[in-house]
């Protein structure tokens, strides 16, 4: 009895006490297994937790882009089964007038809202990054524009350009000028609707620049200043270049969205808004898709605009690219000689 008190205590063994137990493998294979899930843990909770959002994006983004890939080799009609036509749609566009005249009212709307829009929100952001009183009130004022419904603007601005009573050929009349016809004529149509995009994504534009303009640093305005720079010297030579890699996000952002021009257009034409006008005056490449697909039915067609309208988002994209890739490579060979 002494000698197992002893052994309890921290002494010698007894050597009539029984053997001490080895620890059950059981114990041990469920260390191994805790420590493998450990590991699987470590390594498979990121992906779980974002995989939300790419499955989301296969539902909503991926299989729909692919379906409409492998509609646009189609011959598709509302209520129809689908008849394999290969590239026939795509060729049937190339000779097409109306994808034709689509393309070029798309580009030429597209300059005449993006080219005045990028440069007044550029001057309104050199604006608001000024002492101006207020300027709190107006930097949230310049928003008001992008957070109306397309909708609302545009029958707004419709009415401003109407022919026969509208405010605009008013105020030309006011100043000894005839009425211009801003729904059937070619030119006077694609500026009003530009006038619609204008009005309505400057301040968004403006309040972007004006982000990147207090992000410059104020050394290089005081460094400008005592070297004798005026203002607009230094928003030449200090704020354009220090702003420059958001000015073409702006340009390709802008660009985008010009290319996909749907509401305005379709909204300012009424009746006649999904042909783009009597003439097809301003019909875009979105409102043929559109007129295409649900109007005549011909949803390969409409798959087909779809997909040439990525492809030349995506020649875009790459051009930008390549771009700031020659950009980069002509600075760091300046650096270097």
């Amino acid at each position: 009895m002494a000698t197992s008190v002893s052994a309890r205590d921290g002494g010698p063994p007894s050597p009539d006490a029984p053997p001490s137990r080895p620890r059950p493998a059981r114990s041990e294979d469920a260390a191994r297994r805790r420590g493998r899930l450990h590991r699987w843990d470590v390594k498979a909770a990121p992906y779980l937790f974002v995989s939300p959002f790419f499955l989301t994006f296969a539902a909503f983004g991926l299989f729909p882009l692919l379906y409409t890939g492998w509609l646009s080799l189609n011959r598709v009609e509302l209520g129809g089964d689908p008849q394999w036509k290969g590239l026939e749609n795509y060729t049937d566009l190339a000779t097409s007038e109306f994808f034709w005249n689509a393309l070029l009212n798309t580009f030429t709307i597209g300059v005449i809202s993006t080219v005045p829009q990028l440069m007044m929100a550029l001057g309104l952001a050199q604006l608001l990054n000024t002492k101006l009183r207020g300027r709190g009130f107006f930097r949230v004022a310049v928003l008001a524009p992008y957070a109306t419904s397309i909708a609302a603007a545009t029958l707004v601005f419709a009415q401003l350009f109407n022919t026969d009573y509208g405010l605009i050929n008013s105020a030309l009349g006011w100043a000894g000028l005839g009425p211009v016809d801003w729904e059937s004529s070619k030119w006077p149509a694609q500026i009003a609707i530009s006038v619609i995009v204008i009005w309505r994504w400057t301040g968004y534009n403006a309040l972007i620049y004006l982000a990147a303009m207090q992000a410059v640093p104020h050394d290089l305005y005081e460094a400008a200043a005592l070297d004798g720079a005026t203002r607009w010297r230094q928003f030449v030579s200090v704020t354009i270049p220090s702003i420059r890699p958001t000015i073409l996000f702006t340009i390709v952002v802008s660009t985008i969205g010009s290319t996909q021009l749907f509401g305005e257009p379709m909204l300012y034409g009424g009746s006649l808004g999904i042909s783009g006008g009597s003439g097809n005056q301003y019909q875009t490449l979105s409102l043929l898709m559109y007129e295409k697909g649900w109007v005549t039915g011909a949803l390969g067609q409409a798959s087909a605009i779809a997909w040439v309208m990525l492809l030349l988002l995506l020649l875009l994209g790459a051009g930008r690219v390549l771009v700031a890739r020659a950009r980069a490579r002509a600075r760091r060979t300046k650096l270097e000689g």
